[in-house]
């Protein structure tokens, strides 16, 4: 009897990277879904670049709270379309669903640009969200199964980057053109994305391990010949699999998730993720804002949103090899307490350098951590519910998600101290840096 202790080709794409570079096909995937989550991310930071703008438009009139809660609504699309399209992914396929994510999401950007009233923008805001919350899935799922094993969370980082990349992108263009051109076009520039999707049609490849758990393979072969892998391993991994789990073959693609075996590390994987999305959701949408009121020209509160993405782009690299090198456990507790101690000091007057030093490091460990998060959840559960457990997840941390933004707009218009908003930042931080600790060890070995 074989033992596939890798998942899908790895056995494959291992042998080939000892010999040579990183295959080609894996550095297509990479780049195509680091494109995906690069779109997500300039959508997600736009609107926290450009509330500042927002809130001195006379013609809205917004107030902090109603504005936090604006953000929120593109949010609980995301929770809604992260939990159905990650269940939707592992039965109709990686590839289809992520296009038509980025096909309705790009269409949605449109669609706020030249929104009418905050009503109809949030309306607008939540429809796209459910397109969003589908692109996650899809492109954590094809990085994983294209990647070598002892590669996985460094690959996975640079492309989940694209997040940070796209916030970084999103930060940048608000300095050079806000002022210029107003919020809506800033908005225009996210439809952008639909440009690459006949591309992604004809080049980017169907999960191999999935073509092969439906029996689609026809299909797989076809791939398998285009990018010269064997499907030896893949099907092997896959018939012991069948057999280690004929017992429970009744047992939903939901339902696994809280079977005996997945259960607490599902339960501990939801709440860092909680957290994590809090921070992050939290401080993209009101930093700007937080360090105007703080005394900070626009200029420089563009700068902080820029330090925060790009210190998580680049931080999220360096611990995603870490995390190959130490594991993702003891990388991501780290991280996430330095964070939170970070953001705790912020609320303390000091000098430019080391406000955008602490910004820096709150970037790393929250934007940047949750990147080597999705990938130790990713890599922990098997491929044929891997989609759904990330879906899943995403879709609980998305309430983590939908409430920084509102609670941090309520503490801004309930006329509480400047320092409120860092404290509770950090202390979300600092509970997910504890919370990881006690997730099991995986069957996967050291991830």
């Amino acid at each position: 009897m074989g033992q596939p202790k890798t998942l899908t080709n790895q056995e494959n794409i291992d042998t080939s990277t000892k010999a040579k570079a990183i295959p080609g096909y894996t550095i297509l995937v990479v780049s195509i879904c680091f494109f995906a989550i690069f779109s997500e991310g300039y959508d997600m930071a736009i609107y926290g670049a450009v509330l500042p703008a927002i809130l001195q438009d006379s013609a809205w009139a917004l107030s902090p709270a109603l504005a936090g809660t604006i953000a929120s609504y593109a949010l609980i699309g995301m929770l809604i379309g992260g939990v159905l399209s990650g269940t939707i992914t592992d039965i109709f396929g990686r590839k289809k669903v992520m296009v038509i994510c980025i096909t309705i999401f790009s269409i949605s950007m449109v669609g706020a640009a030249m929104a009418p009233t905050p009503l109809m923008f949030g309306i607008i805001r939540f429809l796209g969200g459910l397109a969003l919350g589908g692109v996650i899935p899809c492109a954590s799922a094809l990085t994983i199964e294209y990647s070598p094993v002892h590669r996985r969370s460094i690959l996975y980082a640079i492309m989940y980057t694209g997040y940070s990349v796209g916030g970084v992108t999103s930060a940048l263009l608000s300095i050079n053109l806000l002022e210029q051109f107003g919020w809506r076009f800033m908005f225009g520039i996210g439809a952008l994305p639909i440009i690459a999707v006949p591309f992604m049609i004809k080049y980017l490849p169907e999960s191999l391990e999935f073509l092969v758990a439906k029996n689609r393979h026809t299909e797989a072969e076809k791939i398998a010949k285009r990018f010269n892998i064997s499907l030896d391993s893949i099907i092997s991994n896959q018939m012991n699999k069948v057999k280690v789990k004929k017992e429970g073959s009744t047992m939903g693609i939901v339902a696994s998730l809280f079977s005996r075996q997945n259960i607490r590390a599902t339960v501990l994987f939801w709440m860092v993720m909680f957290v994590g999305l809090f921070c992050i959701y939290g401080l993209n949408t009101w930093l700007p804002q937080m360090m105007r009121s703080a005394g900070y020209p626009l200029g420089s509160s563009l700068g902080f949103l820029l330090m925060l993405n790009f210190s998580a782009a680049v931080g999220g690299i360096v611990a995603g090899g870490a995390a190959d090198k130490w594991g993702s456990k003891k990388v991501i507790s780290i991280s996430y307490i330095l964070a939170g101690i970070c953001i705790a000091l912020l609320s303390i007057k000091s000098s430019m350098l080391v406000v955008y030093a602490l910004v820096a490091v709150a970037g790393f460990g929250t934007i940047g951590t949750t990147l080597i998060l999705n990938a130790y959840l990713t890599k922990y559960f098997d491929s044929e519910i891997r989609a759904t457990a990330l879906g899943w997840a995403l879709g609980f941390g998305r309430i983590g998600a939908i409430l920084g933004p509102i609670l941090a707009g309520l503490i801004i218009s309930w006329n509480f101290s400047l320092a409120t908003n860092f404290y509770v930042f950090a202390s979300a931080a600092i509970i997910g840096s504890i919370a990881i600790l006690f997730i099991p060890k995986s069957s996967q070995g050291k991830i």
